[in-house]
């Protein structure tokens, strides 16, 4: 996993994990972290380097402890060295192992980040995966609106004016939640996973053409909104057309593709007098219906089948 273009700041990473300070350089201010994937630097600390990546933060959890305490002073204080030689990015001590002197010594020389931590070191390289995945995931910003219906991110996409932010507050007011209103910053945060939020200046703001923008978590509380939510379904609201055919029977699994990740999608036509709320409850509760094995279009056409061998 090659870093990419994004990258978040160690000083931001290190208060929101609260890990000890241990060895702290005047620069620490500058450094980056632009890998998601964390080591644990066991051959390195014995002297084999082919393919080490310096860029990825490096944990001495008990196995590389216990290696370290087997050598002389002499023979660590070496191996040490040559590891922090390399310009590694930063170094965490796990399950709060002593720090001996020579690693000290070794941060202190090559200027490297030294911190430490309770947390074993399974656990904390699972979270800080976890936390990295997020933070430098591939993204991009798009004009909709997300919101939370009965558990399901739904991603409503349309042309300006169309009705989405009144669709999202008469959702709102049922008590479903908001997370972003005009621009929607999506995350690739896995293979498999979009998660959505708002731009940190509109975030639980929504405009409403005749009044303006409203703050919707002042208006409907706290529990109106949300700050991310991962995206479930697409619905797309384009003005009704007549004589267009639309979808009346759901047959055809319809996908949005959003950063490499197809997402199931449906196309709402928008007319006087549908109440889209509605429909886009029952769109969630039937995406959520389908993740979890039953098909009703499916079961119709069983249905009609079974019917029709019978005569």
């Amino acid at each position: 996993m090659k870093g990419g273009e994004y990258s978040i700041a160690l000083t931001e990473l290190i208060k929101d994990f609260d890990f000890e300070e241990i060895y702290v350089p005047q620069n620490v201010s500058q450094i980056k972290v632009t890998r998601s994937d964390v080591s644990r630097p066991g051959l390195p600390l014995a002297g084999f380097f082919d393919d080490f990546e310096n860029e990825r933060i490096q944990l001495l959890g008990n196995m590389e402890h216990s290696y370290l305490i087997s050598l002389s002073p002499e023979q660590r204080a070496k191996s040490l060295d040559t590891f922090f030689s390399h310009n590694v990015v930063c170094v965490i001590v796990t399950t709060g192992l002593e720090i001996s002197n020579e690693l000290l010594e070794a941060a202190k020389k090559y200027d490297t980040p030294l911190y430490r931590t309770t947390i074993g070191t399974s656990d904390i390289a699972a979270a800080l995966i976890s936390a990295l995945n997020v933070s430098l995931a591939e993204r991009i910003t798009t004009h909709g609106v997300l919101v939370e219906v009965y558990g399901e991110g739904v991603l409503i996409l349309g042309d300006s004016g169309i009705g989405k932010s009144e669709t999202a507050i008469e959702l709102v007011k049922r008590g479903h939640r908001l997370i972003a209103d005009d621009a929607v910053e999506i995350k690739k945060v896995s293979n498999r996973t979009l998660v959505g939020t708002a731009p940190a200046m509109i975030r639980y703001f929504i405009e409403l053409r005749g009044i303006g923008v409203v703050d919707v978590r002042r208006i409907f509380g706290m529990g109106s909104v949300k700050d991310t939510e991962k995206i479930d379904l697409v619905i797309n609201f384009e003005n009704w057309e007549q004589g267009k055919a639309y979808e009346r029977l759901g047959n055809d699994d319809l996908t949005t593709e959003i950063l490499g990740i197809k997402v199931p999608s449906i196309t709402i036509p928008v007319k006087p007098g549908r109440n889209l709320a509605v429909i886009i409850e029952i769109a969630a509760m039937n995406n959520r219906q389908k993740k979890m094995g039953y098909n009703t279009a499916a079961e119709l056409d069983k249905r009609m089948s079974e019917l029709c061998g019978m005569k």
